[in-house]
């Protein structure tokens, strides 16, 4: 089995929104993960980024969102062109998960037509409430029309152990990450969101744009649980972690 960190976008973030001493005129740009596992059972995708017309049309798309996180990447640096860049068409993905349904976890989710999407069912159901696309649920970005199954505890994919979902609430009421279990380089944790910033499950902080703090710190238990078994915890937008990843078709196996 191979894991493949892709880049999905890049963003410029309110650095308020994570670190509360912060000005809050202070911002920093972050990257914008997928992450493609491939399984002799399929290709799964964990996340799908933004969508490639933020890059020009980010009002249109995003709308009020757009105070939040600002698109600063190409076309290029979006899901498509970094899975071609690694010999992988859309058709070839078998599993899209989706950590949550915001935005920049699931813009391009419309283009893998081949595919199931996995996604926790407190996920979908707070995407289809009433008043979703205030909490940042985007009809456009997360739902096409696929089969998609809903996940409501661990979620072992191909039922060896390799690649197991697991939920980790707080952020949105249905934010998963991912276990992958690597036979040469170990142990991964992808905490999508739970963890955007190493340094809020260091200092055990909770992010202004966190929708359950008390669940948020659950998780932050059982990440560093995990972490602890051996795990490389792999946070959802933290720069620093990113430029040190292996990307692309350089491969963790």
């Amino acid at each position: 089995m191979k894991l493949q960190f892709l880049s999905g976008g890049r963003l410029r973030l309110k650095k308020s929104v994570y670190v509360k001493t912060a000005d809050r005129s202070e911002t920093f740009e972050a990257p914008v993960s997928s992450a493609l596992i491939r399984h002799k059972q399929g290709n799964v995708l964990f996340d799908t980024g933004c969508h490639p017309s933020v890059v020009e049309h980010g009002e249109e798309r995003w709308g009020s969102l757009m105070k939040v996180m600002t698109p600063v990447m190409r076309a290029e640096d979006t899901l498509l062109s970094s899975l071609a860049c690694v010999g992988v068409n859309p058709d070839d993905i078998d599993i899209v998960v989706n950590s949550h349904f915001h935005p920049d976890h699931c813009g391009c989710n419309q283009f893998f037509k081949k595919a199931t999407i996995l996604a926790h069912a407190r996920e979908i159901e707070a995407a289809k409430a009433p008043g979703a696309e205030n909490a940042g649920f985007l009809r456009a970005d997360w739902d096409h029309g696929q089969p998609m199954e809903a996940v409501t505890g661990e979620r072992d994919v191909f039922g060896d152990g390799r690649l197991v979902l697991i939920p980790l609430p707080g952020h949105t009421p249905g934010t998963l990450g991912a276990s992958v279990q690597l036979d040469r380089d170990g142990s991964f944790l992808l905490a999508s969101d739970a963890v955007s910033l190493r340094e809020s499950l260091d200092s055990d902080t909770v992010p202004r744009n966190t929708w359950n703090a008390d669940e948020l710190l659950k998780s932050y238990q059982e990440i560093r649980r995990i972490e602890k078994s051996g795990a490389t915890v792999i946070c959802g937008h933290d720069d620093a972690q990113w430029q040190s990843l292996r990307k692309g078709p350089d491969t963790y196996e």
